[in-house]
């Protein structure tokens, strides 16, 4: 145990893994979010009812609890190496020449998953833990109305200030992550590495551009 702790090769493997599984997540979780663009009286029985699928699945369920394990494993290895990478080093990246050979995103990962993460603890709270421990209304179909809670949070321009921002961040942080995932767990080839790189670059901003859309179109049409 100790061994695999202090194993920067296996806790290296182990961030990829978890950030590679995280990135599959974000997929699925946007393809659910973008129902919140139909007209709202089909969005808001079809995204409730599709909440309520969520919460009811005992195989969703499993998933989730494998999709939380991810979520700390891959912050505590980020931050873990992070800090290791800097006590090596000994010297600052804003003080080194490092800039003119990396770009600052990669340089910053820690600080931008660590964005994304404050985030995430907002976000469950804003609506993962309503929705299971709060009193919500329920729609005509007798599911929780998920949905308003979603609309009336972004009905608010600072929240979805906040909200682009961290998607911003989350987007350079898959921007070299995707990429670098690939590479750690032993997929680096000279033949397919363009084609990964530019296949990561449409990822991360598929994600970002998917999510930024969704708060600012409820944003908008909701001050009409």
């Amino acid at each position: 145990m100790i061994w695999f702790i202090k194993n920067s090769v296996t806790r290296k493997n182990l961030m990829a893994l978890t950030g590679l599984f995280l990135s599959f997540f974000l997929i699925v979780h946007l393809a659910g979010n973008l129902q919140l663009l139909l007209p709202e009286a089909q969005a808001r029985l079809q995204y409730n009812s599709y909440s309520q699928f969520l919460g009811g699945n005992p195989i969703v369920l499993i998933i989730s609890f494998v999709l939380y394990a991810c979520t700390i494993l891959h912050t505590i290895d980020a931050i873990y190496l992070g800090i290791k990478r800097k006590k090596a080093n000994g010297v600052s990246y804003s003080k080194d020449m490092r800039g003119r050979a990396s770009t600052w995103y990669s340089r910053h990962m820690m600080v931008l998953g660590i964005i994304v993460f404050v985030f995430l603890i907002i976000h469950f709270k804003d609506y993962w833990y309503i929705y299971k421990f709060g009193s919500l209304p329920l729609d005509e179909n007798g599911n929780k109305d998920l949905y308003t809670l979603v609309i009336v949070s972004f009905e608010q321009l600072w929240y979805v200030i906040i909200y682009i921002i961290a998607i911003v961040a989350l987007g350079y942080h898959l921007l070299h992550g995707v990429f670098s995932a690939h590479r750690t767990i032993g997929l680096y080839h000279p033949v397919y590495n363009s084609i990964i790189k530019v296949l990561g670059v449409i990822f991360a901003l598929v994600i970002s551009i998917g999510y930024i859309i969704i708060p600012i179109f409820i944003y908008i049409n909701h001050q009409v």
